[in-house]
């Protein structure tokens, strides 16, 4: 079995920075700067669902954790 060292967020954000660098030092036509755009606006609201389930998933595990410590009270 292979241990996933990279998770698609990581990947995402590095993607992000590629497309960031990309566009501030270079000269792309305006079709590949729309085109660069589009594609980190996609990864930003991946990434940001992605904080967003992890964010819930901790809340849940937080609540369930603080039943679990006063079920024994």
């Amino acid at each position: 079995m292979t241990t996933q060292t990279s998770y698609p967020f990581e990947r995402s954000l590095a993607r992000l920075e590629e497309l960031v660098a990309q566009m501030e030092g270079s000269e792309l036509s305006l079709e590949n700067s729309l085109k660069t755009f589009e594609e980190g606006i996609k990864l930003t609201r991946e990434c940001q669902q992605a904080l967003k389930d992890a964010e819930q998933k901790v809340a849940l595990l937080m609540e369930k954790n603080g039943e679990q410590l006063f079920e024994g009270d």
